[in-house]
């Protein structure tokens, strides 16, 4: 028995969030004994067998030629025996198809696969603190502009995820103006407010008479967007029958036209974005996994601003600068104001509130001397942070975070970002309190781009954020 020794790496970065950062996320197929070869599963399923135009190739007797797909799941693997001859086995069981866990191992024909799930180590953050129209120095924010940087120029897909307000357009703007394909169209389509009926229409289009109403052709998104990006937004209010369609359209590169004969090749890239949790709608049945890895070549989470406070004077700064009137110092009541505000909707917030302001205060007033007012009702704030719909003990956690964070960076900031005096201020061991700060994205680790801060110091240096 012999095995192809090469590692497949999948086309693309598969990436998880953690807590609003990136993180490059893998799946390890590791073939124990004779030869160990080891394979790398991302976004793209592969497949296991004889057959020399598999992935991974095991010359053995009792595997068939294309035996067993492999695919990334929420939970863990996905696990299809593709009706080989002696069957794919786990746990003393042989399979059809199964979700199997990190750490499970696999036999295919005489050959043991085990499954490991890996985490490589963070993309160090970007230098930049802007990304087409996306500012922020937060380390979750540079952490993003790394991945976002690296994906740009391919045509690999990207998801990205996000409550409502936090930039998921200005996102995929910037993803296509970074592209090669920036030339090109940039579509969007609002997948919320499209009828079900007309869903095939507006993607893929439809011929004359196709249907009551179809007066004339209609090219599609797909078509329209070929050469450039087409952007889906709010994917996850797609209907299921749709979702199957679209998949077909993203492995073929054609549509089918509503009406049409014959499908239509197209060359279209595709970003998506929803502020649903897709891999929970994937475990409810609610969304084709198949078509979440189709689209989460690389997959992003964009923070909300309540967990990017330190932006704050970044994002005011910005809005000044588009205008082309300079700001001042970003400091003072001001700032407490937006500081003190939880933001429900993100940065759109933000903005209406300083254009409220410029047309309260008048358009070239500096930032201190706004008339700034922010809706800061309590109510409003709690049912932000509190999500009633999750248990009691997440829900307290989740409270429990949010205060934390902003309790470390309101006193990391009033003294000035020195170590020393804020955990003495706070009653808190200095080392405890230097891990916080870590914890909660206030302060670069070491080797992270920054130098860790100055316990003593003043904590500039980048390191410090209040």
């Amino acid at each position: 028995m012999t095995l192809d020794r090469k590692t497949v790496l999948q086309e693309g970065l598969a990436t998880t969030s953690v807590r609003g950062r990136t993180a490059i996320r893998s799946w390890q197929l590791q073939v124990q004994g004779d030869g160990g070869a080891q394979l790398a599963l991302g976004a793209r399923p592969i497949v296991v067998g004889a057959h020399h135009g598999c992935d991974l190739v095991i010359d053995d007797p009792q595997v068939s030629r294309r035996h067993a797909e492999l695919s990334s799941a929420p939970e863990g693997v996905r696990v299809k025996d593709l009706g080989s001859t002696n069957g794919t086995w786990w746990q003393g069981s042989r399979i059809t198809e199964v979700v199997v866990p990190s750490g499970a191992s696999l036999r295919f024909g005489a050959v043991v696969v085990r499954i490991t799930a890996g985490e490589a180590p963070r993309l160090p953050p970007s230098d930049r603190d802007r990304f087409g129209a996306m500012a922020g120095r937060s380390v979750a924010m540079r952490e993003l502009f790394a991945v976002l940087e690296l994906a740009a120029p391919s045509d690999a897909t990207v998801l990205i995820e996000g409550e409502s307000g936090t930039g998921k357009e200005l996102a995929a703007r910037a993803i296509h103006d970074h592209s090669t394909r920036a030339d090109g169209p940039f579509v969007v389509v609002d997948c919320s407010a499209i009828p079900e009926s007309l869903i095939d229409s507006h993607l893929f289009g439809h011929v004359r008479g196709a249907f009551t109403g179809a007066e004339r052709d209609r090219k599609g998104a797909f078509v329209e967007a070929t050469g450039g990006t087409l952007f889906l937004d709010e994917l996850g209010e797609l209907p299921l029958p749709a979702q199957a369609r679209l998949l077909r359209a993203l492995e073929a590169q054609t549509v089918q036209p509503v009406g049409a004969d014959r499908p239509v090749a197209v060359d279209t890239r595709v970003v998506a974005a929803t502020h649903r949790d897709l891999a929970r709608m994937v475990a409810d049945k609610g969304f084709r996994f198949d078509l979440f890895y189709r689209l989460a070549v690389v997959h992003v989470a964009l923070p909300p601003l309540r967990d990017r406070l330190e932006d704050l004077p970044t994002l005011v700064a910005a809005f000044y600068a588009a205008r082309g009137v300079e700001p001042g110092p970003i400091a003072g009541d001001n700032l407490l104001r937006l500081e003190r505000h939880a933001w429900p909707g993100n940065v759109r917030e933000l903005r209406n509130v300083l254009e409220r302001a410029w047309a309260m205060s008048g358009p070239r007033t500096a930032f201190a001397e706004l008339r700034l007012w922010v809706d800061a009702a309590a109510a409003g704030q709690f049912a932000e942070v509190v999500d009633t719909s999750l248990p009691f003990k997440d829900a307290k956690e989740r409270w429990n975070d949010h205060f934390e964070r902003r309790y470390l960076a309101a006193v990391f900031g009033a003294h000035g970002g020195n170590i020393t005096r804020a955990a003495d201020h706070a009653g808190i061991n200095r080392r405890h309190f230097r891990e916080l700060l870590y914890k909660h994205g206030l302060l670069e680790r070491p080797g992270d781009g920054g130098d860790g801060g100055d316990d003593d110091g003043d904590g500039r240096g980048g390191a410090a954020r209040a």
